[in-house]
């Protein structure tokens, strides 16, 4: 290892880790310092990959249970093994971060095992967990340390009975009764998974509706379609407090508007409220790093601060809080320090809610478009008109296109249905270049195949549809 280099980034998550590769393939000398014992950050360790491997082991677990049979498949009731399934989970997460590591050699960036301080501009101090701090030089540093989930007050989190994601990740049996906090992405996907596997879940959530970023149309539907599942919903409702004891949580709830308060009680609670940026003992407050009110790092187009030579990119700054920007932005920073041009457009990012079906949307929603006084037209298709959807006895949902009505340029796509998040990527695509509506209905699409209702949704923009 050398005690200089051109570039040090901290964070080994998704924004830091692909940073630091691409800005080796440039040619620079870079090290990534993180502190955990094993790259990949929260979505590798505690967060997207894990908690993808339960989703998908739970709708293997529901099919078993409840679908198979209507083809004619006669099996038993299935039966989980909780401790199989998270050394599974395990197995999974670890292949892809000892992957990074394989990476990181390969590319000869250095990994510096421990906790990361910016004692000056140029100059990083680190300190692992057992042996001496040392402290190394570098042409700039990249701020790459993520984020952690939003506390909420009178609420006190142990991971056992009182638990982040982190927690919900490892529950050693099925609750009885799992109370999700918070109606968002996180909440609803870990509240699908112990459902399937045989919870009772109930979310709380302090809006008068979940998922509020999603179009308001797909959210109402995508509650309806989670109810019919067996989640409960309790909106417009207020978290106020918690007790334990050995076997049981109790919440105290009130509505948001005010109230009488209630009590509700479980046995598992997960508090999703949201994330919050991350930067314990990284010292930015000390060399006066701009942060906004919500305490993001302020940047510039270049991913620097107002510190010269200290950039930052992924959840560490504004915009979609989501592993995938937080890789455009590390490429596109470490490009631009090494002359290159690069930009990252935070309204072509797309954002994908993994329950099933799932939920993907990009771009504007009807409620953005009608603020901003933007003339739309909008076309929507459903599944259950598309054929391997029917076919595969899996037609809940709808694809909706949102253009510009004059030029027909394509400003949003939403989508709830099966392997929505794979269907929207074709979207991005055609916004990207600038693409219209015509340019998705004029586009062959193979049959029978899911991606013809999204054919179809551009047919229905300019009114004619063959299958509905």
């Amino acid at each position: 290892m050398s005690d200089k280099y051109d570039l040090v980034v901290i964070g080994g998550g998704p924004g830091g880790y692909v940073a630091a590769i691409r800005a080796a393939q440039l040619g620079m000398k870079t090290a990534c310092v993180e502190k955990h014992s094993a790259l990949g950050g929260t979505c590798l360790n505690i967060g997207c990959i894990p908690s993808k491997a339960l989703l998908n082991a739970s709708e293997k677990y529901a099919e078993a249970e409840h679908h198979l049979g209507d083809f004619g498949i006669e099996v038993s009731a299935p039966k989980l093994n909780v401790k199989k399934l998270m050394e599974k989970k395990t197995e999974i997460v670890t292949g892809l971060t000892d992957g990074i590591g394989f990476l990181f050699k390969k590319n000869k960036v250095d990994w510096l095992q421990g906790t990361g301080k910016v004692t000056a501009p140029g100059k990083v101090e680190v300190t692992p967990a057992k042996g001496k701090k040392q402290t190394v030089e570098c042409d700039k540093i990249l701020i790459a340390t993520g984020s952690e989930s939003t506390p909420l007050p009178g609420v006190e989190v142990d991971e056992k009975q009182i638990v982040t994601s982190t927690g919900a990740l490892e529950l050693t049996k099925v609750p009885k009764h799992l109370i999700v906090i918070g109606g968002g992405v996180i909440g609803l996907e870990m509240g699908s998974v112990w459902k399937r596997f045989g919870a009772k879940v109930t979310v709380v959530e302090f809006l008068d509706r979940i998922v509020p970023t999603v179009d308001q149309d797909m959210g109402k539907r995508f509650k309806r379609v989670l109810e019919k599942q067996g989640i409960e919903f309790k909106l417009s409702t207020k978290v106020t407090g918690a007790k334990t004891t050995k076997t049981q949580v109790t919440l105290t709830l009130e509505p948001a508007a005010g109230g009488d308060t209630e009590e509700l009680k479980g046995d598992v609670v997960l508090v999703s409220i949201g994330r919050r940026p991350y930067f314990e003992s990284l010292g930015l407050d000390d060399l006066g790093v701009e942060r906004d009110k919500r305490g993001f790092i302020q940047v510039d187009e270049d991913y620097q601060t107002n510190v010269s030579g200290i950039f930052a990119i992924g959840d560490a700054i504004p915009g979609p809080m989501l592993a995938h920007k937080a890789e455009e932005d590390g490429i596109a920073a470490v490009e631009i320090m090494a002359g290159q041009s690069a930009h990252v457009d935070y309204n072509l990012v797309p954002n994908i809610i993994y329950t099933w079906p799932e939920v993907a949307s990009v771009g504007q929603t009807e409620e953005q478009l009608k603020e901003a006084g933007i003339e739309y037209r909008k076309g929507v298709f459903p599944f259950s008109a598309n054929s391997r959807a029917r076919a595969n006895a899996d037609s809940e949902g709808q694809v909706k296109i949102l253009a510009d009505k004059k030029t027909d340029r394509v400003l949003g796509a939403h989508i709830l249905g099966p392997d929505a998040g794979t269907l929207i990527h074709e979207i991005c695509a055609i916004m990207e270049f600038g693409g219209s509506a015509e340019d998705v209905a004029r586009t062959c699409h193979g049959h029978p195949t899911l991606s013809e209702a999204v054919k179809e949704a551009a047919l229905a923009v300019d009114g004619r549809p063959i299958h509905i």
